[in-house]
């Protein structure tokens, strides 16, 4: 098995009957994202992230995003060593491989800006001083729908720094009752064991960066972000950003497909997962469907190249 099957088969043991789910978060950390899981809760948004944490090995921590949360209890704070009477760095929770950021939507907005210089940078800058935060980084942020009560929507510069947006939904009878007999004496989650070394994952990581893209493959990326700005229902667009997100995604899909290039079916495969939270609709209380539903218009219309 490679490396990636070990993590998928891991994380599987987890969470029953979401075999796309589990391919898609494990494309975006290879591609070096962040991954947004939305849905109602209890349905296994926190085990998931959990269960990757276990399967890759590294630092794990996790904020439980409140009202009350400050930005330094994200970042960290300078605090004054008694003993030799000057200011020390107390690194915060976001000074880990793996964050898990849940419900990341119940934080106020000023907390939740505290994470936009770590997610985009890989790095914090406290009383003007910056420290670097540890590699691989990544941010497996949770939220619920932005309707239910004590959520605070997040600002469109924060939900740009997330490579993908993925829902779980409910799992079908045989995964409940599977999960429901599983967890009857035991815990699953607690016999995840690392499948893979640092080294190993670093190496997946750099095996995903080095998938070869032509040139007509890149220009289709670009046509298909460029679709969504047009479209009559979206004010703003896929950003720039995210066109790079969905080359990134594409190439860590076809590394786990064991393809040292990218083809356009890789690219269409991610488009769905990585365009539509980039969208702002021109109508405020338009839901994701609507955006998937535009990402789904411009797939259709925009002419994929044909590789040979």
């Amino acid at each position: 098995m490679t490396a990636g099957e070990r993590i998928e088969a891991a994380v599987a043991s987890v969470i029953s009957g979401k075999a796309g789910e589990i391919r898609t978060v494990l494309t975006v950390l290879l591609a070096e994202g962040h991954v947004l899981l939305e849905d109602v809760p209890g349905v296994g948004k926190t085990q998931l992230a959990r269960a990757f944490a276990a399967a890759i090995g590294g630092t794990v921590r996790r904020i439980q995003c409140t009202p009350d949360l400050l930005p330094s209890d994200i970042t960290g704070m300078s605090v004054l060593d008694q003993k030799t009477g000057e200011l020390r760095f107390q690194p915060g929770p976001v000074f880990a491989n793996i964050v898990i950021a849940d419900e990341i939507n119940r934080a106020s907005p000023k907390t939740q800006a505290a994470l936009l210089e770590c997610m985009a940078e890989g790095q914090v800058t406290v009383d003007g001083v910056t420290h670097v935060l540890p590699t691989p980084f990544l941010v497996v942020a949770t939220q619920n729908p932005i309707d239910m009560e004590g959520t605070y929507a997040l600002p469109e510069a924060q939900r740009d720094r997330f490579m993908a947006r993925l829902e779980l939904g409910y799992p079908d009878e045989d995964a409940e009752h599977a999960m429901v007999s599983a967890r009857e004496t035991a815990q699953p989650l607690d016999a995840v064991r690392a499948v893979t070394s640092e080294g190993q994952f670093h190496a997946e990581i750099d095996g995903a960066r080095a998938v070869r893209a032509h040139e007509l493959v890149e220009r289709y990326a670009v046509r298909l972000a460029r679709a969504t700005r047009g479209h009559p229902d979206v004010r703003l667009g896929a950003s720039p950003r995210a066109t790079l997100q969905l080359v990134r995604a594409a190439k860590a899909h076809a590394h786990l497909l064991g393809r040292d290039w990218l083809s356009p079916d890789d690219v269409k495969a991610l488009a769905v997962h990585v365009l539509p939270h980039h969208l702002v609709m021109h109508d405020p209380h338009a839901r994701y469907e609507e955006a998937r539903a535009v990402v789904a218009q411009a797939l259709a219309k925009t002419v994929a190249p044909i590789m040979r």
